[in-house]
């Protein structure tokens, strides 16, 4: 089974807990996540359910490549990490 986990940043917005998830997306991992927290959906997703452009999300170290639909692969026993993207010069 996948867990998800939200870096420290963001939970400091959103207090939630490391969880283990029944999902086969990155998209399933997430909507599992709002479905415990859902303030978590306005802070991760934008009006058009994309992930927001301060966020990246990795699955076993790798970043997502499918911003928009989430649509990457979260085999079981995945470790999918959330976390405020870096930027600036």
């Amino acid at each position: 089974m996948p867990r998800i986990v939200f870096a420290p940043a963001i939970q400091r917005h959103v207090a939630v807990a490391a969880q283990d998830i029944a999902a086969g997306t990155v998209r399933e991992a997430l909507d599992a996540a709002f479905a415990v927290e859902p303030r978590l959906r306005g802070y991760i997703l934008d009006d058009q359910r994309r992930l927001r452009a301060h966020l990246a999300i990795f699955v076993d170290g790798v970043a997502v490549r499918d911003r928009a639909g989430l649509t990457d692969m979260v085999p079981a026993g995945s470790e999918v990490y959330v976390v405020q993207a870096l930027s600036g010069g």
